[in-house]
């Protein structure tokens, strides 16, 4: 049986086909998602579970996405769906020889996945700072991958004493981190790669990456001799249908050369010299690709918010907001308030580990509805 935790120690990538809403609601095309994945060579199938309100306010209004503006709560509301939907496919997976894996935004998620049965947990970027989430899925005790786009390298240090808080003990065996740029598509050219180097040194656990970029083979390709234990990017069945990521993910053609880059290039296990097998793997790819090409996506490995996602930090990540009108005078509440991404049409507000602070405390000011509540704010 595929074990995640055990795999990801492997020097050899476990690949994880994001299906994100490419199937958009519909049944039939997840089902043909998946089979594409488990042609593709990849080891996993991934969703991720919907529920609008978990994720933004509904007040957030038009966001740009590579396909134009649209309105993504509504967008995301129409992506709902019940537990059988996510069952079939996760059936549909295991009957094809791949493992399952999905990302809750929020309770409702996780007890969906919790009911259908998952065996480890994905945290999506801009819910690396949700500590409510982190904190409840480590409490499960299944393997934990965490994305780390859109943050800083204390942001990532924070989520991993929540976890490790959640779950003591030899947790570090069952975490991993997937280095990202949280930007869609990804320029290359931002890549980064080598702090994939970083994070594993730092941290001492495996490091992955989560890749947005269009190119199907450049970034996997250098990631996966660069000793990712992990290579996520998107599938879709064609780039003209109208899926969210269909722009940027790769259809099953070019996943599945994708795939056959990844296990190339990978460090062989007998190797003891894996820095031989990184040049000779760079000189390869730069005779393809051109040395500038290539050596602008590997950086200098310096954790640090990439040029193309600094404008959505701390906007795309989660902050304190208002659920509907909230009159000055009230105090706030886990009722009347919630840990919502902002994007760009409306303002952040506090810090979700910040939030039992401003609980009970009252407004000074009115909160229009969805908007961040603030520090000023409050008494």
């Amino acid at each position: 049986m595929f074990e995640f935790a055990e795999s990801w120690h492997a020097r050899s990538p476990i690949i994880v086909a994001e299906l994100g809403a490419s199937h958009q609601g519909d049944l039939r095309r997840g089902l043909e998602l998946v089979d594409a994945v488990a042609d593709s060579g990849a080891h996993v199938a991934k969703l991720q579970v919907i529920f609008a309100d978990e994720i933004l306010p509904p007040e957030v209004g038009l966001v740009q996405l590579p396909g134009g503006r649209i309105p993504l709560f509504e967008v995301f509301k129409s992506l709902e769906r019940p537990a059988d939907f996510y069952a079939a496919l996760k059936e549909r997976a295991l009957s094809r020889g791949l493992e399952f894996l999905a990302s809750p935004f929020g309770k409702k998620g996780f007890e969906l996945l919790e009911e259908i049965g998952v065996r480890a947990w994905k945290i999506a970027s801009p819910e690396l700072n949700h500590e409510e989430l982190v904190e409840t899925l480590a409490r499960t005790g299944k393997p934990l991958i965490l994305s780390t786009g859109v943050s800083e390298i204390e942001d990532i240090r924070r989520a991993l004493k929540v976890v490790e808080g959640a779950f003591p003990g030899e947790t570090r065996q069952s975490i991993a981190l997937l280095h990202c740029l949280s930007s869609y598509p990804a320029p290359e050219n931002q890549a980064n790669l080598r702090t994939i180097q970083t994070l594993k040194k730092t941290f001492g656990i495996p490091v992955g990456i989560s890749d947005h970029s269009r190119h199907a083979v450049l970034i996997p390709a250098l990631a996966s001799a660069l000793g990712a234990a992990i290579i996520e990017k998107h599938i879709t069945l064609s780039h003209h249908t109208g899926g969210l990521d269909d722009l940027m993910a790769l259809d099953a053609k070019d996943f599945a050369e994708m795939c056959e880059a990844v296990f190339r290039y990978a460090p062989p296990r007998e190797s003891e010299a894996p820095e031989e097998h990184l040049a000779k793997a760079i000189e390869e790819l730069a005779s393809e690709y051109g040395r500038e090409r290539v050596e602008a996506a590997l950086g200098n490995g310096i954790k640090r918010l990439a040029r193309a996602e600094t404008a959505n930090y701390g906007r795309s990540n989660r902050s304190l907001h208002a659920i509907g009108f909230l009159p000055a005078g009230i105090p706030v509440s886990e009722e009347n308030s919630a840990i919502l991404r902002t994007e760009h049409n409306l303002r952040p507000g506090i810090r979700p580990q910040d939030r039992r602070r401003a609980y009970g405390r009252r407004l000074v000011n009115s909160i229009p509805p969805g908007e961040g509540i603030r520090w000023e704010d409050l008494e």
